[in-house]
């Protein structure tokens, strides 16, 4: 551990001792300590300077630092290339507001080193709608009204084509380059969807509800935000996960009260990250939500009194989070990152 790190820690716990809140308090800490040195977390938060812009931090907050910086424009939806060695990012104009439904439909692709450096425009304004690293991150798959096309990246032309069968937002490409998983109007909308990255065949996942899936490394799983049918008036979004096959859903995390969203996976699949919102839509169109790190050993897992959701799932367990900065849509990586910016 470096000193840097030392410190923060002993801060951490010393935080936490004179809170006087108990063993919870202690289990977080040791959270905050196992997660320290693994990698980086990027993620969008509102700037000094108002606008939204990019981070990173460890997983345990600290080190935290602005990569881009950009007082006359507005930044989001970072997502490190597989191998950490890129960062794939859109930029908005300055007073954009970004829709947490319509965001990879806005603005500017952009790519620059992981830590913000040297970015570059790709395409126009709204072009490359969705864009997704392929698994050697020469490739990026994009989602627009005529269908799913792969676009290489050094030529920036399509190179392949498939439909898109419904799917309308969140499309992502699995680690292993064998599928997609979106958000589609398959039978009814806002419904997790799993297509064959070469065949188009498209399976249903988890309906009603449901949407912004992103993958496990495994490429077997698909974690995901879903509302259950049967909630007490407007219900709440837990995290969930399920089989890319619709086999096997189970609930992550949920808390009552609570709208949780920005589901990721650390590279190994040990650490579940989210956004925690007191609202629906995951806080880009104001300043995000509180980002969290729990470990997926502790699924399903529920925080707080949550009387009703501990009716659903008696058999969750105590919640052990790390809450950190507010922030939308996280992504992490293992790959070391020096200060570039």
């Amino acid at each position: 551990m470096t000193p840097r790190r030392a410190i923060w820690a002993l801060v951490v716990g010393a935080v936490l001792a004179g809170a006087g809140l108990g063993a919870q308090d202690d289990r977080v800490a040791q959270l905050a300590r196992e997660v320290a040195g693994k990698g980086w977390i990027v993620y969008a938060a509102r700037g000094d300077n108002g606008t939204w812009d990019l981070f990173l931090m460890r997983p345990d907050g600290s080190e935290r630092r602005n990569i881009t910086n950009t007082p006359d424009f507005e930044e989001g939806g970072a997502r490190f290339s597989p191998d950490g060695t890129q960062l794939l990012y859109r930029r908005f104009a300055k007073g954009t507001v970004i829709s947490h439904d319509l965001w990879g439909f806005q603005g500017n692709l952009m790519i620059a080193g992981p830590d913000g450096a040297n970015p570059v425009q790709i395409g126009g304004d709204r072009e490359f709608p969705w864009a997704s690293w392929s698994p050697d991150g020469k490739q990026i798959a994009c989602l627009t009204q005529k269908g799913i096309q792969i676009v290489d990246l050094q030529t920036k032309t399509v190179v392949r084509e498939l439909p898109r069968k419904g799917i309308y937002q969140q499309l992502f490409w699995s680690p292993d380059g064998q599928w997609f998983c979106g958000v589609a109007n398959a039978r009814i909308m806002w419904t997790v969807v799993r297509m064959n990255a070469q065949t188009g065949e498209l399976n249903i996942v988890q309906e009603f509800q449901s949407c912004t899936p992103d993958w496990f490394p495994d490429s077997r799983h698909i974690i995901f935000p879903s509302r259950p049918a049967g909630q007490d008036g407007y219900g709440f979004t837990q995290l969930w996960m399920s089989g890319g096959d619709g086999q096997g859903a189970r609930m992550i995390y949920g808390e009552d009260g609570y709208h949780i969203y920005g589901g990721a996976l650390s590279p190994d699949g040990k650490y579940v990250l989210f956004t925690r919102c007191a609202k629906d839509g995951g806080g880009s169109e104001d300043s995000g939500a509180p980002i969290c790190v729990m470990r997926m050993e502790n699924a399903p897992a529920i925080a707080g009194a949550s009387e009703a959701l501990r009716k659903v799932h008696p058999d969750a367990k105590e919640a052990v989070t790390l809450q950190l900065v507010e922030g939308w849509e996280p992504c992490w990586t293992y790959a070391e990152i020096g200060v570039g910016k």
